[in-house]
């Protein structure tokens, strides 16, 4: 694995293409080194942080059968409408005074139009204007490419659609839309002037090709952050039986994408509750990027903690 990993600091990039089943049947402390070298010399050792809020909750049209918020899906989700703008702008200001550079709105439904889109991007004027050092990035589904356009006059400048598994088996977890709809979202954002943060869940049922196709697109598609889900079954939805993955699983996907994407943010967000320390093995497998608070409808890790921990294993922070 150290030869590949060499391959690929000297700029091979790995392809579907391949036969990648080294991938799969190496020993995992190798796999991991050679993905924490790669990150090392190709990332260096800046830790991204970013947060997120809840903008909008519950009430999705969407069908995706991971999702608490899904309309389809009977669970004890908290509802409520569009944030006001004075709630982004605190929780915005906690987010810089914790050291974190880069939050995010997110909102549960297919898309943001209306009534809403224009509180957001009232909110997005307000929070650049009051915190130029701040980050921003969007979340809101299936927005439209004029709509993007303004999310980026008002200050956002990174995207976020998950494209969540592979196009072969995304028929699986979503019916309501389509891994096109996806796709085309992502060439939007960038036609818009907006970088894109596009990555996935695992543990939904999908194989070990599934996995490796969607590590292969995004590395196609030069998504430069990748949040990556382990699945934490939640009551009321499809998935609610699911097995949790283990460590195992969870550190070989960790350095499998960085194998496939050397230059990106491997960005650890839902699932880091499956290990100790704060995950800290994963930012030792070829991650370098964490969604840190509190996740959407699950608990997530409290940023000091996850500062202190990244310093603790050599990373450094904004």
């Amino acid at each position: 694995m150290n030869r590949l990993a060499d391959e690929i600091i000297e700029g091979r990039r790995l392809t579907g293409e391949e036969d990648l089943s080294i991938l799969l049947e190496a020993d995992l402390k190798e796999l991991c080194r050679g993905a924490d070298k790669i990150r090392k010399t190709l990332c260096g050792d800046q830790a991204d942080l970013c947060s997120i809020i809840n903008g909008r909750s519950g009430r999705c049209s969407e069908d995706c059968k991971f999702c608490a918020q899904s309309s389809h899906n009977p669970t004890d989700c908290e509802v409520y409408g569009f944030l006001e703008k004075d709630v982004f702008l605190k929780a915005c200001g906690h987010a810089l005074q914790q050291g974190i550079r880069r939050y995010s709105i997110v909102t549960a439904g297919r898309s943001m139009e209306g009534e809403d889109l224009e509180k957001a991007i009232e909110a997005y004027h307000a929070m650049h204007e009051a915190y130029p050092d701040m980050i921003l990035c969007a979340s809101h589904g299936l927005v439209k490419e004029n709509d993007l356009k303004r999310l980026r006059q008002a200050g956002v400048t990174m995207y976020h659609t998950n494209v969540e598994t592979s196009e072969r088996f995304f028929s699986e977890i979503c019916t309501t839309h389509t891994y096109a709809d996806k796709l085309e979202e992502i060439r939007l954002a960038r036609k818009a002037g907006l970088e894109v943060c596009s990555g996935g869940i695992f543990g939904m049922g999908e194989t070990w090709q599934d996995r490796l196709d969607m590590a292969a697109l995004l590395a196609e598609l030069k998504v430069s952050s990748i949040p990556l889900n382990f699945l934490i079954p939640i009551p009321g939805t499809p998935f609610e039986k699911n097995k949790p993955l283990t460590q195992e699983e969870i550190l070989r996907i960790v350095a499998v994408f960085r194998y496939f994407n050397p230059a990106a943010f491997i960005r650890i967000a839902a699932g880091r509750n499956y290990f100790e320390d704060s995950g800290k093995a994963l930012f030792l497998a070829g991650a370098n990027a964490v969604l840190s608070g509190d996740m959407l409808t699950t608990t997530g890790s409290k940023t000091m903690q996850d500062k202190e921990m990244l310093v603790s294993i050599g990373y450094t922070l904004n």
